[in-house]
């Protein structure tokens, strides 16, 4: 949510991630707690190290920055296990025989899974002795790896980290509010995303929609020099991780951030300790409570929080329906924040006003409310939906800090601080009419490339508009029979997701496919 470009309140955008060591990193979720990784920057490069670890970091990998004990498996690239071994040996540190030493095509398997894969022959790197004879039984050594299969293995073969570059550009596009190119860049990582097949040369990019251009020359470049100059650039460049540390922040804007980049700041700490400055209420609970929030939320989390906000909603209004929309719904097992559309199909109008200000009230008792926004509704019947793929809803909605505790939460993960017992939530709220239920819930569901590529397809190929209140069909009016005749819109009812497709003309997509 970006307050200072919506009056308090936009489209939830997803936070940007972090990339690289370079960039202030934020914490991330250990998954798996009995790996610990050390990629050797030898033959790879800092920038590309620096690279690959903040991708493992993401998907659940502790990954260490500096060789120690506690490191399970080296990985490398273009090395041997004997050059390995003779780098260790230059650090004057006594490898165990417990230490794996693995080449990087292991570690691009396990990002491509999401999860740790199994260790076979060609990812072991085979260390020789001094009469040849091999110490690891059994696989084949990994021989050098050509530039252009190493790129494919690397880089192309599920599409993630070429995917991970255009999301680089799409965001510095987003700090510039350069709209057009932003997009251009997200159909591309889109697009990567989907591929069923690996990008190996320019020619395997032929026919495929929004890979052409600009896409399709920095994708020529990974290709041929495996990293785009681009992308390396912006990685160290100073108004880049400015703008990504400060816009981590919950309540800072790109307003915000350009104002205290001119101003020369550089840390989150120099911010804090300037007298000169005055924060929003949104921002001093963004600070107060920042190592929560920009750590991920976890699916048990979610689901933890869905059980507060459900019990919470039917105390007050026992035939409610509550559904947890955004990523999670869309299958992902973190986030950054958790999404819930309220409704209710006997609620008066009276009751749908009151319903989150009594949910919230109740949370402030028990000691749960850290943060509390609420923005009334404006919504009204009857009124066209937006032109703009990108238009804000007019629900009445609640953006919320809430404290959730341990207990609640089947497995503790890492994120949240030894000894306080809770972790702070960032949970929205949004109360929707009964008859609207379906638009707001496709709407919320996003993504948010998701969305906009529908509501455009809507627009230029039906002829009609959608947004998260209704679907209007241009092409369509009826007459009322009352004198002076007139000629009314035609709003296209829908009472689920598959019937607003349908009215498409398109098969239904699951919210799992939707992760534009």
């Amino acid at each position: 949510m970006d307050p200072e470009q919506a009056a308090h309140w936009s489209p939830r955008k997803k936070r940007p991630r972090q990339r690289s060591a370079s960039v202030a990193s934020a914490p991330h979720d250990i998954r798996f707690q009995d790996l610990v990784l050390f990629i050797l920057e030898k033959k790879m490069g800092s920038t590309r190290r620096a690279f690959l670890m903040e991708l493992a970091r993401r998907k659940g990998f502790r990954v260490e920055n500096e060789l120690s004990d506690s490191v399970t498996h080296i990985v490398a690239e273009n090395n041997s296990g004997s050059d390995v071994m003779k780098w260790l040996q230059g650090q004057n540190i006594q490898a165990s025989s417990e230490l794996e030493l693995l080449d990087v095509s292991w570690l691009i398997e396990c990002m491509g899974a999401g999860k740790p894969v199994e260790m076979t022959g060609r990812h072991q790197l085979v260390v020789s002795d001094v009469h040849g004879s091999r110490q690891n039984p059994g696989p084949k050594p990994v021989r050098k790896i050509a530039k252009l299969e190493g790129v494919w293995r690397t880089f192309c073969l599920p599409g993630f980290i070429l995917q991970d570059a255009f999301d680089i550009l799409a965001e510095n596009c987003e700090f510039r509010e350069n709209e057009a190119s932003c997009v251009e860049f997200m159909r591309a990582a889109s697009v990567l995303k989907s591929l069923p097949f690996p990008i190996i040369s320019v020619k395997d990019t032929e026919g495929i929609p929004w890979l052409g251009g600009k896409v399709k020359c920095v994708i020529e470049e990974i290709i041929e020099d495996g990293e785009s100059s681009e992308v390396k650039a912006l990685l160290n460049d100073e108004r880049y991780k400015s703008f990504k540390l400060f816009t981590s922040v919950f309540g800072v804007g790109l307003k915000t951030a350009e104002r205290w980049f001119r101003m020369g700041f550089r840390t989150l700490s120099t911010v804090k300790l300037d007298k000169s400055l005055t924060f929003t209420r949104m921002q001093k609970a963004g600070f107060l409570h920042y190592e929560d929030l920009v750590s991920c939320v976890t699916r048990a989390e979610a689901e933890a929080v869905s059980v507060l906000v459900q019990q919470a909603v039917v105390a007050f209004l026992p035939d409610a329906l509550v559904s947890m929309t955004g990523g999670f719904r869309r299958g992902k097992k973190i986030g950054h924040d958790v999404d819930f559309l309220i409704t209710s199909p006997e609620a008066t109008e009276e009751e749908e006003q009151q319903l989150l200000h009594k949910v919230t009230n109740f949370w402030e008792q028990k000691g749960l409310l850290l943060y509390c926004d609420h923005v009334e509704s404006t919504f009204e019947k009857c009124k066209l939906p937006s032109r703009k793929v990108d238009a804000l809803d007019h629900f009445q909605k609640c953006f919320l800090i809430l404290k959730l505790y341990r207990e609640r939460v089947d497995s503790v993960k890492s994120s949240q601080q030894e000894g306080k017992g809770w972790k702070a939530i960032r949970v929205d709220l949004v109360m929707c009419p009964y008859e609207c239920r379906a638009f707001a819930l496709l709407g919320w569901t996003g993504s948010r490339q998701f969305e906009r590529d529908l509501r455009r397809y809507a627009t230029h190929e039906r002829k009609m508009r959608l947004d998260n209140h209704a679907l209007y069909d241009k092409t369509k009016v009826k007459v009322v029979f009352f004198f002076p005749l007139k000629l009314a819109r035609v709003f296209l009812k829908a009472e689920s997701e598959e019937e607003i497709f349908a009215h498409l003309g398109l098969e239904y997509i699951e919210p799992l496919e939707r992760n534009a």
